[in-house]
């Protein structure tokens, strides 16, 4: 088949011929063509004429020919991207600005130390009579105070510390909320803008050293977007698996005032959005298959064993679902060393805690569990020990299909992290307990009566009150201490919030007090700090004023002078500050002396003079 050319393509060609390359070329070389092109057209198209429809003019709309008058008022176009502007800052230091954001945050209590680099904030914060300002004698204290604080509250702990080496003494507290789930807010000064990197007096890169040790961070750099900063804080400190924050303050930011109306949005305390809500209920849907696997898991299993850490504690109602799935199904129960009261105890299917100073019994449910419902707990070392030798009963049922290990678990990253479970369950415990509860069958103790008369057993061969006892005129063992404060505090404890340090003096108050509510053993657990006891119990108390009797702080001090150092005289220290103070070294004078410590009515101490060689039992 042949192409031929159009008599338009060879005008088109003929065009391209004669056309100079240039702005000056003939008018009549390049329009001729266009002619010959154009009359050819008017040809056709006369041509056509006779058989077209005749054209009707379209009516043009009502609107086209209304008067000016109505037109007059259109409204502009609004942007539907740009929010409310909030002009209540403007004029406001970054000081004032910082309290008024305190304020939205319905913070009711700061720990802190003053310095230069902090002022402008401490100038605006010094005579507000909407919250209270604890100060220590160290930042480090003011941490562990905070710390306290969030533990006894499920609030967040709000620290204001000041630049270099005020920032740099609270990396321990920043360390030890992160390793336990403390949501801790650090606000720290910092030098100016301007002299940032100039090595000014008392400069530190606070971002860059805290950087490991906290959830997030960041450096106001900008008074117009501290009210953002403050607000994101917040939420990343209590959202998730809680943790701590720090936020540094330059002091040009602070001293500063702002001259501009900000977004009402990033000044406000957020609220989950729409499209936040709509992917919480997505995961919601994908979460269901999991449930019901882990469900049946459990409606088959013929040991299972739940395992209760921090997370239970620290989602809002754990406790009471904890409670109503071992109720519904009858699983025995243990908890970690920050999961205690979690359960209560005195229930005949607690089993303690568990782990390296647990009970024997705890552990050895654990080893011949066919199904482990891990509820908040990440399989800390001090928990399974040799990993290869963890819980080889459910490593058989899972090989088998009809056991195994079950997580539940907030953060992604602590999942399959020590131990390869057979379902995980990610997301707040509490919510997807909620899930579970109506899938599960219910089973009497009855129906586990083999499981129970097996526990039974091992809590009558190695009870954890089986160690050597004081006799009439030796020393006081301390086991026996923390079992009689135990009994002195039966009846009141969810009014008494224990904290302890780091040591022995830790293990036997987790294994010798009988917990039964959540909050109430404050600790640090996965730093292990010591120096945390005593401004966690103070924080405590600000978080918790009617608690622990409706009086100060009690003080017990275990001396068993096994370190071989000098210490002072306790009761003289203790007295030089006005706080009543004793000394008991007598097994007899424990349950009065106890008595005595309780019924002060302020801050008091007690010096317990124990036996030296006293191991914390059992070690596994």
């Amino acid at each position: 088949m042949m192409l031929r050319a159009s008599p338009a393509s060879q005008a088109l060609k003929a065009l391209s011929q004669t056309r100079q390359f240039c702005s000056t070329a003939p008018v009549a070389a390049v329009q001729a063509p266009r002619k010959i092109i154009t009359s050819r057209r008017h040809q056709a198209t006369a041509a056509a004429a006779p058989s077209a429809a005749p054209q009707v003019r379209p009516i043009p709309s009502s609107a086209f020919n209304a008067q000016e008058s109505s037109r007059s008022h259109v409204q502009p176009l609004v942007n539907p991207q740009q929010s409310d502007m909030d002009e209540s800052f403007i004029g406001k230091t970054g000081g004032e600005i910082f309290h008024e954001m305190m304020l939205r945050h319905n913070v009711k209590h700061i720990f802190g130390y003053a310095g230069g680099a902090i002022l402008p904030v401490f100038d605006a914060i010094y005579n507000s009579k909407h919250f209270d300002f604890i100060l220590p004698r160290h930042e480090q204290g003011a941490g562990h105070m905070a710390e306290g604080y969030a533990r006894a509250s499920g609030r967040p702990g709000v620290v204001l510390v000041t630049s270099g080496p005020g920032a740099t003494n609270i990396i321990t507290p920043l360390q030890d909320a992160l390793s336990d789930g403390t949501p801790l807010i650090v606000f720290c000064g910092q030098v100016p803008t301007t002299a940032i990197g100039s090595d000014a007096f008392q400069e530190a890169d606070v971002v860059g050293i805290s950087r490991a040790c906290t959830k997030w961070n960041v450096m106001v750099k900008n008074i117009a977007e501290l009210p953002r900063r403050i607000n994101e804080a917040f939420e990343i400190a209590t959202s998730g698996r809680p943790g701590p924050v720090l936020v540094d303050l330059p002091k040009d930011v602070t001293a500063g005032v702002l001259r501009k109306a900000i977004p009402t949005d990033i000044a406000l305390p957020s609220l989950p959005s729409a499209a936040s809500r709509a992917a919480m209920e997505a995961s919601r849907r994908h979460l269901e298959a999991s449930v019901r696997r882990v469900a049946n898991l459990i409606n088959q299993a013929k040991q299972p064993v739940i395992y209760a850490g921090q997370g239970i504690v620290l989602s809002e109602g754990g406790p009471e679902l904890l409670k109503q799935l071992a109720d519904k199904a009858s699983i025995p129960v243990t908890t970690t060393l920050l999961g205690l009261g979690g359960f209560d105890e005195l229930d005949s299917k607690a089993l303690h805690m568990l782990g390296m100073h647990g009970s024997a019994y705890a552990n050895m449910a654990m080893q011949e569990a066919d199904v482990i419902i891990a509820l908040g707990g990440r399989f800390d070392d001090r928990v399974t020990g040799n990993i290869a030798k963890f819980a080889p009963g459910a490593k058989a049922a899972a090989a088998q299909g009809r056991g195994g290990i079950v997580h539940f678990e907030v953060m992604p990253k602590n999942i399959n992290k020590v131990v390869q479970a057979t379902e995980a369950v990610e997301g707040d415990v509490a919510s997807n307990l909620k899930l579970l509860l109506p899938e599960v069958k219910a089973q009497s103790m009855a129906d586990r009566s083999e499981w129970f008369a097996k526990i039974d057993g091992w809590k009558k061969k190695w009870p954890m009150s089986h160690y050597e006892r004081s006799g009439a005129n030796g020393l006081i063992k301390p086991q026996t201490l923390i079992e009689e404060l135990s009994k002195l505090t039966a009846q009141r404890k969810e009014t008494t919030f224990i904290s302890t340090g780091v040591g022995q003096h830790q293990m036997w108050t987790a294994q010798h007090f009988r917990w039964r509510h959540p909050r109430t053993m404050i600790t640090s657990g996965g730093l292990g700090t010591m120096g945390f006891g005593l401004p966690a119990a103070i924080g405590a108390k600000v978080a918790q004023p009617d608690a622990l009797f409706g009086i100060g702080v009690k003080v017990i001090v275990l001396n068993n002078e096994e370190q071989g150092m000098s210490n002072p005289d306790f009761v003289k220290l203790a007295e030089a500050m006005s706080i009543p103070a004793k000394r008991v070294a007598k097994p007899d004078q424990v349950v009065p002396s106890l008595a005595w410590l309780i019924g002060e009515p302020g801050p008091a101490l007690l010096e317990v003079i124990t036996d030296k060689k006293v191991p914390v039992l059992p070690m596994s």
